[in-house]
């Protein structure tokens, strides 16, 4: 039985959802594999894998796995969402803004940098200097090349 029809018999198929199927199938295939999946069961079940965590899931966990498809589908613009979330609005989200240029400095912040002024129509270093200031700032913007 293929993974996708798996995760269909234990979410929308039965009442109540078999919670252990989905985190083992989301938590433990490459995102390849994850990619084809989520094909799959969109195939086999008419709608999209995100739709059916969000009406089987709830809370931490359903933020979870809702995460992991996005990432598996756009991982640029997943950080490029969460980097706009940690300066939007009042104040900054510091952790998340540091973890997220920190840990994808020498990934893919490129890509993300990229995204993130498709999407916003702005650039993230524009929204680090309004954001940020002193050697915060220019920490973040060295991170971006640009200091």
């Amino acid at each position: 039985m293929s993974e996708a029809v798996r995760m269909s018999v234990c979410g929308e198929l039965r009442l109540g959802t078999d919670e252990s199927i989905f985190n083992a199938i989301l938590c433990s295939r490459s995102f390849k594999q994850l990619a084809a999946i989520f094909q799959e069961y969109h195939f086999l079940t008419g709608h999209d894998i995100d739709d059916a965590i969000k009406a089987e899931f709830s809370g931490d966990l359903e933020k979870a796995l809702r995460a992991i498809v996005k990432v598996v589908r756009n991982k640029p613009l997943f950080f490029a969402e969460r980097l706009h979330k940690s300066m939007k609005g009042l104040g900054t989200n510091d952790r998340q803004l540091i973890r997220i240029m920190v840990t994808r400095c020498e990934l893919d912040l490129g890509d993300i940098c990229d995204v993130f002024e498709h999407k916003y129509g702005e650039t993230l270093a524009s929204w680090i200097e309004g954001d940020c200031s002193g050697h915060y700032k220019k920490c973040f913007l060295g991170l971006l090349g640009l200091y």
